[in-house]
């Protein structure tokens, strides 16, 4: 079978960099995009991969990786929106965005809708790191920038909630036309997970904690299981996994209204 094209966000690190190493062995040909320039090399060189850098708090700068990925892959079958992360305090990015809505939902849409007629001309699978603190999500999509109402874990739950509404839109608008959506929750992995932010979830990786924890490789298991396995052959398109299993997730995910209000107003803040 020839190698299929595997890009992968958040590769340099985590469960990114796990997932990578685990599907170049297997023979595919990973892409990596990360945000730490020197990781990102560094494990773009040490499997031969195409690589590039980008800050997912600057919009400007996935508009960019979007338009060279398409100039370079004519085909693309597997895009992983895995970057992500928990901030702590409120902050707003270059782009007037609360910075977790952006980083772990915007840009990946964002990401994801630019490069959606290669993706669907490829009948592309495209997987979404999501968590299964969707379920403590407070979503109010007249305050997705939490202007009003802020805390760090309601922030990145709210996020990951949109990841799965995010999915389930996805396959709804585009399934039809050969793409394949999901989301999964990798499981508590011990990674470098909220280092470089004030969040509370920093102190918890920096325990004896840590080693009860996933590795890295055992958290990318389910990203790899979807990326390598077809749509409708042990997972459906449209759903949220975790170990391989289909997961539970807060009400409002399968609330069909909901995720189409959330896909226009994300559309609408990325173009005001």
């Amino acid at each position: 079978m020839a190698a299929r094209t595997m890009i992968l966000t958040g590769a340099s690190d985590g469960i990114g960099r796990a997932a990578a190493r685990i599907l170049h062995g297997r023979g595919e040909r990973v892409v990596l995009v990360g945000r730490s320039p020197g990781k990102t090399e560094a494990l773009g060189k040490e499997l031969g991969a195409d690589f590039h850098v980008a800050d997912f708090a600057r919009l400007d700068e996935v508009r960019a990786l979007a338009r060279t990925l398409l100039e370079r892959h004519p085909v693309i079958d597997v895009l992983a929106n895995n970057a992500g992360g928990i901030m702590g305090s409120r902050r707003v990015t270059a782009d007037g965005h609360e910075s977790t809505f952006q980083v772990n939902h915007l840009a990946p849409f964002l990401l994801t809708t630019l490069l959606l007629p290669r993706l669907t001309e490829s009948r592309a699978t495209v997987i979404n790191t999501s968590s299964e603190l969707n379920r403590g999500a407070r979503l109010d999509l007249d305050d997705l920038d939490a202007e009003r109402r802020y805390s760090g874990t309601r922030a990145y739950s709210n996020s990951k909630l949109a990841n799965i509404l995010f999915t389930r839109e996805l396959q709804r608008r585009h399934g039809a036309a050969g793409l394949a959506a999901a989301s999964f929750h990798p499981g508590a992995v011990a990674t470098n997970f909220a280092d470089g932010t004030d969040s509370l979830a920093r102190l918890v990786y920096r325990t004896p904690l840590k080693r009860l924890m996933l590795t890295p490789e055992q958290g990318a298991d389910t990203l790899v299981w979807l990326a390598t396995t077809p749509p409708g052959e042990g997972w459906e398109p449209g759903g949220h996994y975790a170990r391989r299993r289909p997961a539970p997730t807060h009400r409002l995910a399968g609330d069909p209204e909901t995720a189409r209000l959330l896909w226009e107003r994300s559309e609408a803040m990325l173009t005001t």
